[in-house]
């Protein structure tokens, strides 16, 4: 059991209040998930010319001002760090592929949990609303976020364990459910090339929608195929730069509650963690149908 969240504003002055509107969400599914938790935020996107890296430094000790001074003398570009806690992202103008293959070398130790011009990504171990206060959530503004609450069923708890799984630029997505079939889709994307960095089940899924998306499928292609190749129960929640999208399996069994307004698209596992959104007495409150594919573009 596992608690998803998902928020989207409409409206360009709400960007200033996301974090504010997500925390309570996301603590409320703290008894789905009180193992760990995590988030993606799609903020304003960096230049053409840049990406962004979230990077995990965990317990290591790692002097942030010392690796940026090593980044520039080995490698061009131009390239700033922002410290959040155990968390950082460097922004940087060089080929986000030789970033992470020089951080494998010089800082093995440092995690690279997502790659994008928008996303930013964060995610440890321990209870929701402590991991919240931590990274300070509420200070958090953009356009649009997934957050994950996790109690594991099938995997070790370790923040490389906890959601959301990210794979390509700006991809992410969160799973509230269990997948059979893990290690036979593991064996399908391997020989194409494609690494894992877990044993968790839905790194299985992340890696066939982004591997679809490499392919040239749209999300929502990427999702129908899925239909097909992953087995078991789930409710996947998932974002791009551009989008955020949800679908349940064929018998829906993993709750999952939708509220729309003017100014928002919410979602959550239980309506707990949406009570509390502005005006959401008016809002359009639905369950997605199984195996129908539902998604907004901001």
């Amino acid at each position: 059991m596992c608690g998803i969240v998902g928020l989207l504003v409409k409206k360009p002055h709400l960007r200033e209040q996301l974090g504010l509107l997500m925390v309570p969400m996301l603590t409320g599914m703290t008894e789905r998930g009180p193992d760990s938790a995590g988030l993606a935020v799609y903020t304003t996107p960096v230049s053409d010319l840049q990406h962004k890296l979230s990077l995990y430094r965990g317990a290591h000790a790692v002097n942030w001002s010392q690796l940026l001074a090593q980044l520039s003398n080995d490698v061009s570009g131009e390239h700033q760090v922002l410290v959040n806690g155990n968390h950082a992202v460097l922004t940087s103008t060089a080929n986000p592929d030789d970033l992470v293959e020089w951080l494998g070398v010089q800082v093995p130790l440092v995690a690279v949990l997502s790659i994008g011009q928008s996303i930013d990504l964060y995610k440890d171990v321990g209870a929701p609303a402590e991991i919240a206060e931590r990274y300070r959530f509420k200070n958090l503004r953009g356009s649009h976020l997934v957050g994950h609450t996790r109690m594991a069923t099938e995997s070790a708890v370790t923040p490389a364990h906890a959601h959301p799984f990210t794979a390509g630029r700006d991809f992410c997505l969160v799973h509230n459910g269990s997948l059979s079939n893990p290690h036979l889709v593991r064996k399908k994307l391997e020989p194409l090339g494609i690494e894992f960095e877990t044993d968790n089940d839905t790194e299985a899924a992340c890696r066939f929608f982004e591997w679809r998306l490499r392919e040239g499928d749209d999300l929502k292609a990427a999702v129908q195929r899925g239909f097909s190749e992953l087995d078991g129960f789930f409710t996947f929640l998932m974002g791009t730069d551009q989008e955020l999208l949800i679908v349940r399996d064929a018998f829906a069994c993993k709750p999952a509650i939708v509220a729309e307004s003017d100014d928002y698209v919410a979602i959550a596992s239980e309506f707990r963690s949406l009570a509390h959104l502005p005006d959401i007495a008016h809002a359009s409150l639905f369950e997605p149908k199984p195996e129908e594919i539902y998604s907004w573009r901001i």
